[in-house]
């Protein structure tokens, strides 16, 4: 297909992500999955955005750090040094308690004008508009709100799991949380934020605490009896950028697979018809070797087409081009899948050795198409690609030989068909889904040759997603090795 550009399907993409709509048919992949391939990852511990050299990485266990940009000394003394560091420092870690390097703030001189913080394991301490966090608060308690500086940390009612929270905010927080500043410049916040978050510091943290669940604190005091191992400033500082430089690239990359996420979301908005009826126009695609037809009347055919189809595409009832499966099979777990180990938002599959609770399992074959029926709004909809069993609350779709198996499994994989779904659910605390209600869906479809084209676009799509999360996880992975190994074990 040869590349031209029309302002309809420029809508749907992005600089970044140009070449999905759908040169990755052709078999070649976009710019943001070359950008993401290994050579990214090699030398990512840690210089790698900040220009500094090395020759090799001794004594690591990933691969991916090997090469051009980190150098580490292997220590052999974990208490007085971390098992990595870098080779121009050499001097013992200094050993503290919490109080002698951090206070407990309590500043309520405020108007209530600053915003409300929302104390998050993921984000750390960020407005609560940001996250949608819809818990009312009255003025009068607002008062008594804390307030809290950029730079400050705070530890939480979760702190006895996730640490203790940094905030690139001011703002104010409630008065349950304690709010802590450093005393000294000889200490970096910017270290101390991945410090208070390593496994090792929270186990110290909460070694002596029995019993603590969801609402009780870890106390100043606490805090403040809690050893605390450190290195020099400018070794402080090297260790946060080595790790700021690998959370740059991981949220890089994170961005990359939510913009191609979102390119393919809106393809799909404009592959497939919306309501029905009776003429189209032309047009061509963005892209380098996608080239659509655009209707202007998008009623019966799509607002985007490849230009070797025409005609009206046809509708018929879900249950007119696929079968809810019945065949049972008894004490097999082969490939088992429960509603459980189906992944929210489309997002496929994880197996596990769970042991279902019932010898009587659905039995699905390669290209079956599975929903889990409970809560169908979280999304759990799955193509196989084996051969398995199911249990009793995961419908299973067999597609007719006469349609594309993958076409139809996008036409469930839609937005649409759960908000149907959902529309006709009984059940408050657990919805199912009717599934004569699902037979009655109507699904509109083109030629068989049209569904494997617009099956393979998107598909194509899919393939490049999995590729550059599967390197997301390899850094993420790469920088919890960091971290278990950049920072001295025992105090």
């Amino acid at each position: 297909m040869t590349t031209k550009k029309h302002d309809t399907t420029h809508s749907t993409t992005s600089d970044t992500v140009r070449g999905t709509t759908c040169d990755t048919v052709r078999g070649t992949t976009c710019d943001t999955v070359r950008d993401t391939t290994c050579d990214t990852v090699h030398g990512t511990t840690c210089d790698t955005v900040h220009g500094t050299t090395c020759d090799t990485v001794r004594d690591t266990t990933c691969d991916t750090v090997r090469g051009r940009d980190a150098k580490f000394c292997v220590s052999t003394n974990p208490i007085a040094a971390p098992e990595l560091r870098f080779p121009e420092f050499h001097d013992d870690w200094q050993v503290k308690n919490g109080d002698e390097l951090f206070d407990s703030i309590v500043n309520k001189n405020h108007n209530s004008d600053l915003p409300i913080l929302a104390i998050t394991q993921e984000q750390g301490a960020v407005p609560r508009e940001m996250i949608d966090y819809k818990i009312a608060v009255t003025d009068k308690s607002i008062e008594s709100y804390k307030v809290v500086e950029i730079g400050n940390f705070i530890i939480s009612l979760r702190s006895f799991q996730g640490g203790i929270e940094y905030s690139n905010y001011k703002g104010i927080c409630s008065p349950a949380y304690i709010v802590l500043r450093k005393k000294s410049d000889d200490i970096s916040n910017d270290f101390f934020k991945y410090y208070f978050k390593t496994k090792r510091y929270i186990s110290e943290l909460t070694k002596n605490l029995e019993g603590i669940r969801d609402g009780k604190m870890i106390s100043y005091k606490q805090f403040s009896d809690t050893k605390i191992s450190f290195p020099t400033l400018p070794e402080q500082r090297k260790i946060a950028l080595c790790l700021s430089s690998l959370d740059d690239l991981i949220k890089s990359v994170g961005d990359r697979i939510e913009l191609l996420k979102q390119h393919k979301k809106g393809l799909m908005q404009k592959l497939f018809p919306k309501t029905h009826g009776t003429t189209y126009g032309r047009g061509h695609g963005h892209g380098r070797d996608a080239k659509f037809c655009v209707s202007t009347n998008p009623t019966i055919v799509p607002e985007l087409r490849f230009p070797e189809f025409s005609g009206d595409w046809q509708v018929k009832r879900l249950g007119d081009v696929a079968e809810i499966v019945s065949e049972k099979e008894n004490n097999s777990i082969e490939n088992y899948v429960s509603t459980e180990n189906l992944l929210p938002n489309y997002g496929g599959v994880v197996y596990d050795a769970k042991i279902p609770s019932t010898n009587s399992l659905t039995k699905y074959k390669f290209g079956d198409i599975l929903l889990s029926n409970i809560r169908p709004y979280l999304k759990k909809i799955w193509q196989a690609n084996v051969n398995g069993t199911a249990s009793n609350d995961v419908v299973v779709f067999r597609v007719s030989n006469t349609f594309d198996d993958s076409f139809i499994c996008f036409v469930l994989k839609n937005d649409r068909f759960i908000d149907y779904v959902m529309a006709s659910a009984k059940g408050v605390k657990m919805p199912r889904g009717d599934k004569n209600m699902m037979l009655n869906y109507a699904v509109s479809f083109p030629s068989l040759a049209e569904q494997r084209k617009i099956a393979a676009c998107l598909s194509s799509i899919d393939t490049a997603i999995e590729e550059i999360e599967k390197k997301l996880q390899m850094l993420e992975q790469h920088k919890k090795g960091l971290m278990q190994r950049m920072f001295v074990r025992r105090v």
